[in-house]
């Protein structure tokens, strides 16, 4: 461009470049032009070049080369440059350049300049950037209550909370002010006012002791703030200034927390404001999201918190779905604490499962379950199993484990405990955890009246569908230990499945064997039950061994490994066959080395399906099988 040519221009030509190179040789060119013009001498165009690199600097491109700029406008006497430099500084320095330490002097200055818009620049531009250094040798220039007269108050308040944020012990040169702050009108003043004192009590125990003392104060302020009438300069959807009145109750909410006296002090004012504030609005949502988050974090009254919780119980009825997250959100930190009165919403909350939103519907689905108790686990439960039915793969994993570790605690019976799980693996079996094969088979070994039960049902699952690993799994396990009870058809939990002969029990094993679809642990669990079946049912053992025997060159090593002993076990061992595959003992899972369905080593060793022959004390034999019985022992 020709020098002197305005930014304006400049934004039209960036702006119609067609294409992203065609718009970086512009900014080069602008860019080179800018840095020759910084060169020269002082021509009066440095402020409106360095206007033009700061619109650069927000495109996203390089503007470094105008840290330098900043500094030597920052310095000028010209009210027009300081303001461009001060602009200039903040947008393009921070504590970690060298260079912001060149304008301290600068600011020291203008913070005691005869003009209140100077002094307003230096005490946003410190508030902006101002290193810890900058603070401490500046913190003695911010005289909150000399600025009150030339209304720079809200200015300097938030420049007095960026140095407490940044030098910690600088609260106490602000203390005294920021309490006789909270005696002006004007709501920038005190808006100002309030969040510096927040900002000392989170930072200073004796602080916060001290300012508890302003509660009534606070208190009488923000009723003059609910109470009101219209006010145009306030006026926010109908409520008189939000922004202030969510300060208020912050700053109520830390100077109540685990104190009786001023929570005492705030109840009234905090029921009033729940029960006047209109949540029609963002804005009055926003009050009323604030009040409820006070009344649960001070020490309140009961009936105070059911009216919180009825609050959140409303959000939850918005349209608004970022209300709806926020509400559950906040029921969920409630729910350990007010489990009864977060449960008169427990309708609302299962519907907003259905919500399309995924973070809505995650949050639902979390606190649907930390509502689970004794007394609604069966109807709740139904509710949580048709989601998973129709939830997102990315929540299915989530959903499973929740209803497993529901169903754990709150089972009202064996029976429903074992059709929840078993619901659970025929819906989603590819994504339950990888302890759930131990924990079912351990509760299936505990329920001894529900053993013809669970084997029918799990042999109708098992002709049904093999696609699902963990059911399929858990199946062949069961029908290895009791596979005696399908053949004589007495169960009178349900209707027991025709199985004519043991011909059909190992069609259904073979297939699991033969099928393309069976991982190899899964063949593990179906030849291990072939072998077991062979003392179960004694009718039909040849082909038994000749399944086993085919298994025994498999290419899978840990199925070959298996097959092979299995085949001795049928040939040179036969005698101590039915010692060896008698049917597992009831697994104690509060017995030394098992938690929740794990042992010291990861899993329970007495279901892992390639340990199932390991720890079997065999019986003792005459002297001349000490050979045989140490044979086979390297066996297992």
């Amino acid at each position: 461009f020709p020098k002197g040519r305005s930014s304006g221009l400049m934004i039209r030509v960036i702006r119609g470049a067609r294409t992203q190179g065609e718009e970086r040789g512009v900014i080069q060119r602008e860019c080179a032009a800018i840095r020759a013009q910084f060169r020269q001498a002082d021509n009066g165009t440095r402020s409106h070049n360095l206007a033009k690199l700061l619109y650069v600097h927000m495109l996203g491109y390089p503007a470094h080369f105008g840290q330098m700029e900043c500094v030597r406008l920052i310095a000028s006497p010209r009210y027009n440059e300081k303001r461009v430099g001060y602009l200039g500084a903040m947008m393009l320095l921070d504590e970690k350049q060298d260079a912001s330490l060149l304008i301290t002097n600068s600011i020291k200055n203008d913070l005691s300049h005869s003009s209140q818009y100077v002094q307003s620049l230096a005490l946003c531009t410190l508030a902006c950037m101002g290193s810890a250094e900058m603070c401490r040798d500046l913190a003695p220039e911010i005289d909150l209550m000399k600025l009150i007269v030339k209304t720079l108050t809200f200015q300097a308040a938030l420049c007095a909370v960026h140095m407490v944020r940044k030098v910690p012990e600088l609260g106490e040169l602000f203390t005294p002010a920021a309490r006789s702050l909270l005696s002006e009108k004007n709501h920038g003043v005190l808006h100002g006012a309030v969040v510096l004192i927040t900002e000392l009590c989170e930072r200073n125990p004796d602080t916060l002791e001290q300012f508890r003392k302003v509660v009534p104060e606070l208190v009488l302020m923000m009723k003059g703030l609910v109470m009101s009438g219209y006010s145009p300069e306030h006026n926010v959807a109908g409520i008189s200034d939000p922004f202030l009145q969510v300060r208020i109750l912050r700053l109520l909410r830390i100077l109540g927390r685990n104190n009786d006296t001023a929570s005492d002090a705030m109840n009234d004012l905090l029921a009033q404001v729940a029960t006047n504030t209109d949540s029609s609005k963002t804005a009055g949502s926003a009050v009323l999201y604030e009040t409820v988050l006070t009344v649960m974090d001070i020490k309140s009254e009961s009936g105070l918190r059911v009216l919180a919780v009825n609050i959140l119980g409303r959000f939850l009825l918005n349209n608004d779905r970022n209300i709806r997250y926020i509400s559950m959100t906040s029921l969920q930190k409630i729910v350990q604490t007010d489990h009864n009165a977060v449960q008169r919403h427990r309708g609302t909350i299962v519907d907003c499962l259905k919500d399309q939103d995924a973070s809505v519907k995650r949050r639902a689905l979390e606190l649907s379950l930390a509502l689970v108790s004794a007394v609604n686990i069966r109807s709740l439960m139904k509710e949580l199993l048709l989601f998973l039915s129709s939830c997102p793969p990315e929540l299915r994993a989530h959903t499973t484990s929740g209803i497993f570790n529901a169903a754990e605690r709150y089972a009202p019976s064996q029976r429903w405990h074992i059709d929840t799980i078993l619901h659970v693996l025929t819906t989603a079996g590819g994504d339950v955890r990888d302890e759930t094969v131990p924990n079912l088979i351990q509760l299936i070994t505990t329920a001894t009246e529900l053993h013809c039960y669970t084997v029918h049902k799990l042999y109708r699952a098992l002709i049904t569908d093999i696609s699902v690993q963990s059911l399929v799994q858990v199946a062949c396990w069961c029908i290895g230990e009791y596979g005696d009870l399908l053949l004589r058809g007495e169960c009178e939990e349900t209707e027991p499945v025709q199985v004519h002969a043991l011909d059909d029990v190992l069609d259904a094993l073979e297939t699991v064997l033969q099928s393309h679809m069976s991982s190899p642990a899964t063949r593990g669990f179906a030849l291990t039950a072939t072998m077991k079946l062979s003392t179960r049912i004694t009718h039909n053992v040849d082909r038994i061994r000749s399944i086993v025997s085919i298994y025994g060159s498999c290419i899978d090593v840990e199925l070959q490994q298996r097959a092979v002993e299995y085949n001795a076990l049928f040939k040179k061992y036969d005698h101590m066959r039915a010692a060896v595959l008698e049917r597992m003992p009831v697994i104690d899972k509060s017995s030394p080395g098992h938690t929740n369905g794990e042992s010291a080593g990861g899993t329970i060793k007495e279901l892992e399906p390639t340990k199932l022959t390991q720890e079997i004390v065999f019986p003792q034999e005459p002297s001349n099988q000490v050979s045989d019985e140490n044979d086979c022992n390297k066996l297992s």
